[in-house]
Formats: structure tokens, sequence, C-alpha cells
């Protein structure tokens, strides 16, 4: 066996003295043991509680041998996709197969099936009848109850149903996979195991349930997509462990689907013991031939300090997984972690990044949240930030100077997000300061994902004012610095509310910064989000009003190209845009336009509009002079 790693194979097990394993994890993703894996954590959590613990990673769905390798487990499979839902992993929102993966050795493509927890359980299910088989991980998470699936355009039944799993652990498992390990091992049948926080199971029988929320049965809401947009509204106002209940969805054949409420966020020491266990930072050495795993090169010099988020992104799914409220490391555990990466071989002194899903979070939003658990009926930050917002940096400052300030470091970066609307109402700009002088490369990226307002409410975003003080200061305080270091916008087109008077709009504000953004996202309609129950249902869930849903791939592809309006490859969809908007003072030769008519053309004006601008005299004119070709790129001007 590998020095350190987990069982592979059974010859593993021979030199590990193990002659039955208790549980066996199937993942969708390569064997990585380094704690920005699930597969990672949830065995080697379950190893250090005394259980053994092996891995069978990527097997071949098409052979039932793949699954046997390790024999039957005495308690139990564990089954996830990986890190990523697994039709994320395989498709574009065009929904075009990506060229590779990568969570697989060589960064190979295809090397797990579409929808792979459902299938891994069924290739379990045809050799283990009877074996329990736990899911959990991101794809079981947001697929724990029913939900749309964009990949096939359908209305699909809770995965535990579709899987034959036994229990979802949904969220972060570390709790509920041990509390389900212990039912297991002292005798109790796995159809007994109903009263695990954090999990989710199937029942014939919900009579002894207190007060759970009956929520609508599939039936009807695949009849009535109206009552989904309800359901899910209420599964939204149920992520938080202080106030969530349990909630009931029923099935044909008196079939239930109970989600129990959620485990508590781990305090700092149990967040500080699970990165503390002895994982071997890399991928399994038997996948050296084929040049490693390529998605260790993000994330092995980099830190992970903190978990959930507050934000309330409407087209993320971060909350209905990880939960609002904020769980941290200490500064002790992340710089203990910090030197085990400078004596890295290749370690060449910078520190990637220092954060999380948002890096600046390193604390609850407010006192009133870890006694009474988050706000049902608001969000911290939007559509203003709340009056009980504790903002404050310098917890995150102290942690960011203690680890650049190591022996061997040379730079420490923070690439995960900040949340600029968070950062902008620090009335203390030290953080700020600090931030820009040592913990930006060149760029800050940032996410304000458009500048409409009507389009900002529906994704959960603060108004474009916000982004605004924040770009200024931005701008001011590299100057003050005597830096020259640029801004770039995270921008998403075709999100629900974004019509093509708000794509052009967006094209506009771009225009006049003098920016044109090398790639650009269309909304990707992922399991259990807000964002993607607009697009399904036509009706915001949180507040059940309708909205414009752009899901036309024609019009889809006319907001994409305006946001890149300058590459001459986008001219015609960018002209086909202006013309549906009404927008044709934006053809023509003024500096206020988009685009220039058609050569020999002549001036394109739209009679009444202003700023169509006149041609130049003689520029219009058609010549057989070969075009200077132009380089298409980020572009940027100092305003």
């Amino acid at each position: 066996m590998a020095q350190g790693f987990l069982p592979i194979s059974k010859q593993d097990m021979i030199d590990s003295g193990i002659e039955q394993l208790d549980f066996v994890y199937v993942s969708g993703d390569a064997y990585v043991d380094h704690p920005s894996f699930g597969h990672a954590i949830i065995s080697r959590v379950l190893v250090s509680h005394g259980y053994t613990v092996g891995i069978i990673a990527q097997p071949d769905w098409k052979d039932d041998a793949s699954i046997s390798i390790l024999g039957e487990p005495r308690l139990g499979f564990l089954v996830s996709s990986g890190n990523m839902d697994s039709m994320v992993n395989h498709y574009y929102v065009s929904k075009k197969h990506r060229e590779s993966d990568a969570y697989t050795p060589g960064g190979e493509a295809y090397k797990r099936p579409d929808h792979a927890t459902v299938v891994y359980c069924n290739l379990i299910r045809r050799t283990y009848k009877k074996t329990p088989i736990i899911i959990g991980g991101i794809e079981a998470s947001l697929r724990r109850l029913a939900h749309y699936d964009y990949w096939s355009n359908s209305f699909k039944r809770s995965i535990l149903l579709d899987s034959g799993a036994d229990i979802i652990s949904y969220g972060m498992g570390e709790r509920s996979i041990v509390e389900i390990a212990d039912a297991l091992n002292s005798g109790l049948n796995v159809s007994d195991i109903t009263f695990i926080r954090g999990t989710v199971y199937k029942t014939k029988d919900i009579d002894s349930l207190y007060e759970p929320v009956i929520l609508p049965d599939y039936d009807s809401m695949k009849e009535d997509s109206s009552l989904y947009a309800k359901s899910f509204g209420i599964q939204h106002r149920n992520t938080d462990a202080i106030k969530a209940e349990t909630l009931v969805e029923s099935y044909p054949n008196s079939v239930y689907v109970v989600q129990n409420p959620p485990q508590p966020p781990l305090s700092t020491e149990e967040m500080d013991a699970v990165y503390a266990l002895p994982y071997m930072r890399t991928y399994h050495p038997s996948y050296e031939e084929k040049g490693g795993v390529p998605a260790i090169n993000e994330i092995k010099f980099s830190l992970i300090s903190n978990r959930g988020c507050f934000g309330g992104c409407n087209f993320c799914a971060l909350t209905f997984h990880q939960g609002r409220t904020i769980q941290v490391r200490s500064h002790e555990s992340i710089i203990d972690e910090a030197e085990k990466i400078i004596k890295e071989p290749d370690f060449k002194g910078y520190i990637h990044d220092v954060g999380g899903p948002t890096a600046n979070f390193r604390h609850p939003s407010c006192k009133e949240q870890l006694e009474r658990g988050v706000c049902t009926g608001r969000q911290c930050l939007v559509p203003s930030p709340c009056k009980n917002l504790y903002v404050d940096h310098k917890d995150y400052l102290n942690l960011l100077r203690k680890l650049r300030n190591l022996p061997g470091v040379k730079k420490v970066f923070v690439r995960s997000g900040i949340r600029f609307d968070y950062l902008i109402e620090d009335k203390d700009d030290t953080f700020f300061r600090e931030l820009i002088e040592h913990h930006v490369s060149g760029q800050l990226k940032v996410a304000p994902e458009h500048i409409c307002d009507a389009v900002l409410t529906q994704m959960g975003k603060p108004d474009n004012s916000v982004y605004e003080r924040f770009r200024k200061k931005y701008a001011k305080l590299n100057e003050q610095a005597g830096l020259k270091q640029f801004l770039v916008p995270y921008l998403m087109s075709s999100h629900p509310g974004s019509t093509l008077k708000e794509a052009v709009a967006l094209a506009e504000y771009l225009r006049d910064l003098g920016y044109m953004p090398q790639q650009v996202q269309d909304f990707y309609p992922t399991p259990s989000t807000v964002s993607t129950v607009m697009y399904y249902t036509g009706l915001n869930p949180v507040t059940m009003k309708p909205v414009y849903v752009c899901k036309n791939p024609h019009e889809k592809a006319m907001q994409r190209a305006l946001i890149q309006y300058r590459n001459p490859a986008n001219r015609e969809l960018v002209l086909e845009a202006l013309q549906k908007a009404g927008r044709m003072d934006l053809v023509g030769y003024d500096k206020k336009c988009l685009i220039r008519p058609d050569r020999g053309q002549g001036n394109n004006r739209n009679p009444g509009k202003p700023n169509a601008g006149k041609p130049v005299s003689g520029k219009n004119k058609t010549d057989d002079r070969p075009k200077k070709k132009r380089t298409i790129r980020n572009v940027h001007k100092k305003k």
C-alpha cells in the first residue's frame, strides 16, 4: 500500500491487516487525499473515529466487477459524484461536452457517468442487494428533494429514490457521517436511522414525526410548476440549524422523503480537528504515469479558512449546501497548514489563496444569528445591509499579516471571492489598503455580475451604486499606493430578469468603462438555487412574483455577444440584438456607438434616435485594401 494512503485494492487491505473494511467510499473523482476533497475529509474523519475505509475512485460503471474490488463493507457504501455535480462537470451551459476533467488523472474526460451518484448506487445494488448505501457530496445534497434538471429539461424526483440509496448526508457531513456510522455499528437497521440531523431518508409512515412541514407532493409539482416554486421557497427558508423544521415530500404509493433539520455548524475547535487529520495532501501515486490530477494545482498551495456564506446570491447553491452561518478555522490551525505547505519541495514562496466561499467572511453576520438563527425573511446584505450587520476585517487582516510574515513566504494572494459590498461597508480602510498593497497580483477579481438594478434584484445582489462606490474607492486607494492594478468584474448574461434591454445597458456600461471581458458566463441553471427555480417556473420562489426568463438559445447568444461587442466575431449578433431592442442609435460612428454600419451601407441611422453619429467623409467608401487585424483583449481605461 502506498505509504499513508487509504486502501484502494485487496493487496492494500492485506498490507494493512484489514480483512473486511467497515466502509467503502465510491467517488466520481480520482483519489486525492487533501482536505479540499470531500471524500478525503469524510474518510479521514471516519478513520479518526476507529472505522476502516477503502476508496474506489472512478469505477468503470459499465463493469459490475469494478464495484467489488474491495469486497462487501461491513457497515455500508459511501457514494459521491465528487467535488462537482457530475452534469456540471461534464457539460457547458450550452450542453456541449467539456473537453477535460480536472478531477481525473491526466485531465481525461468521461471517466465518470452522467448523474454519477445514481449510476454508482445502481451499480452497487446489482451486486450487493441489502448493503446500506449512504450518499453525500454536492450532487446528492443539492438533489435531496424533487428538483429541476436543466440537462434533461425535466422535473426529477429526490435522488434518494432514483439511486436506491438508504440515506442522504446533506451539507457538511462530518458530524452526520459519524452518527450514521455509530448507529450502524450499534446494530441498528439502516431503515431505522431516521433521527440524525443533516440527513434525508425515505419512509412509508410519517405518523411519528412531530409537526413536520408538508411540502406539495411530487405529482402536483410536476403538473404545476408554481407549486414547486412554493416548495422551494419553504426549503430556502429551512437551511438554518436553529430555525429549520422537518420537511416532508410525498410520492405515489405512499412513499415519503423526509428531510431532517441541518446539523449545527462546526465550532472552530471542530473545524481545526478536521483539518489537522493526517492527509497526504496530494493525489495517489498510482496516477503519476498519467501526469497526476490537475485539480491539485489549484489548491495545493491554498488555504481554506472558512465555510458558509451570508451573501445570499440567488444563482449560488452554497447556502443550500453549507448554510449561511460562517464557520472558521483558528489562526493557529491555518498557520500550521501553511508551514506544511512551505516545506513542500515545489513551493516557490507564494500562497495562492486564503479564503473559502467568500474570503473576507471570518465571523457570523451578527450576534443575534448565533442565538436565534439566521433571518428567514431577509438577507444580511441585500437589498441593503442589515442594521445588525457586524462589519469588521481585523481578524482576517491579522491572519494575512501572520501568513505573509512566515519564513519562506514571498507573497500571500487572495483569489477566492472578496465580497465587495461587505468590504465597502467597513469604515476602517486598513484592510482595503493592505489588500491592495500586499494581496493583489495586478488585478482583483470581484463579482458585480450585472449593472441593471432590475437584474441585480433577481440575482440577490446589491444595487449597482454599491459596486460603483467600491470601484472608485479601489482606484483611489491604488493611486494613493502608487499602484496601477486593475479591477476585473465577473459578469453574467441571460440571468432571469435580463431582457435585451438590460443586456444593451450592460454593454453601454462596459463601453463607458473601457473594458471588454475576455470571458462571459451565461447563467447556468444548476440544481437547487433560487435562480434555477426562476428559470424553470418563471417565478421568484422567495417573492412568488413573475420573472422574465431568457431560454431561447439565440437570444442567449445575443445577450452574451453584447458583453463582448468589440469582438468582430460577435458583430452580426450585436447588430441583431440592437435592432430587436430598438437601439439602432448605437450603430454609427459616434464614440457612444457600439458598432459601425456595414461598409458601403452609408449612415445606418434610426430616425428619431440620438447619438447615431455621422460617417466621416470618405471613410465609408468600399475599397479593396486589406483591413488591419485587431487584437481582442481586455481594455482598461483610467476614469
